[in-house]
């Protein structure tokens, strides 16, 4: 870092650095530092999340760049973190569970064949009452494993890995074993999740995972975040 021509110093003496230079100089420097022993890649804390930013999921942090992030590690918060949670899966008996890349204290599930994707089925709803418009999925599973369920979760188009991301869309991810997980592309609006409105059920006897989803009125949408007011008409 140059301190030439800094006020209050000597000429050829160096200067006094800003607190604000000083700070940016550190940060640099533990970057650089992180880039040399971080894979963020097998960093399992490491997530970006549906806007574009980089959280620790091991301190709750939001950072803007992977450099902001890649400082954060070599901080005292997150080697004081590591420390602790070392020292609690240590007393928990977890250690031999820790695999390089994998959430630690996850126990390891063996490689499960996969037999296909699971028939299905899309139809579009509307609600007579509410006028929501909403989609109903079925999918088949008819050779799914005993005592298993499907289970169905919402991604945004920043987790996915095989398109451009596309903010206008999200997926509907379904997945039961030893079927492969199949995700559906639908608009990126805002799902109802209100009793009723939003529902799972697994038809053991058929082997079919039902799905409804109704998305919320522009009304709603635009009048959800806003202390105060109902986020749906009931």
């Amino acid at each position: 870092m140059d301190y030439q021509n800094r006020a209050g110093s000597k000429f050829g003496g160096g200067g006094v650095a800003s607190t604000s230079a000083t700070n940016a100089d550190r940060r640099e420097r533990l970057r650089k530092l992180a880039l040399e022993t971080i894979d963020l890649d097998k960093d399992p804390y490491f997530f970006k999340n549906h806007v574009g930013s980089f959280e620790c999921r091991l301190c709750l942090t939001v950072h803007q760049n992977d450099g902001s992030y890649l400082a954060h590690t070599q901080g005292r918060k997150h080697q004081t973190n590591l420390a602790r949670r070392a020292a609690k899966e240590q007393k928990e008996g977890k250690q031999d569970n820790i695999i390089p890349g994998l959430l630690a204290g996850v126990q390891v599930r063996k490689n499960v064949i996969k037999i296909g994707r699971p028939g299905y089925r899309i139809t579009k709803i509307r609600d007579p009452v509410t006028r929501q418009y909403g989609l109903l999925f079925q999918f088949r599973f008819p050779e799914i494993t005993t005592d298993t369920k499907p289970r169905v979760r919402f991604m945004s188009a920043y987790e996915q890995k095989i398109e451009e991301p596309d903010p206008n869309y999200q997926y509907v991810v379904v997945a039961g074993e030893p079927y492969e997980t199949v995700a559906v592309k639908i608009q990126a609006r805002e799902v109802d999740r209100r009793e009723g409105k939003f529902w799972t059920w697994f038809d053991e006897d058929n082997k079919v995972f039902w799905v409804q989803l109704l998305f919320k009125t522009e009304r709603d949408e635009r009048f959800s975040a806003v202390p105060g007011l109902s986020t749906g008409r009931r």
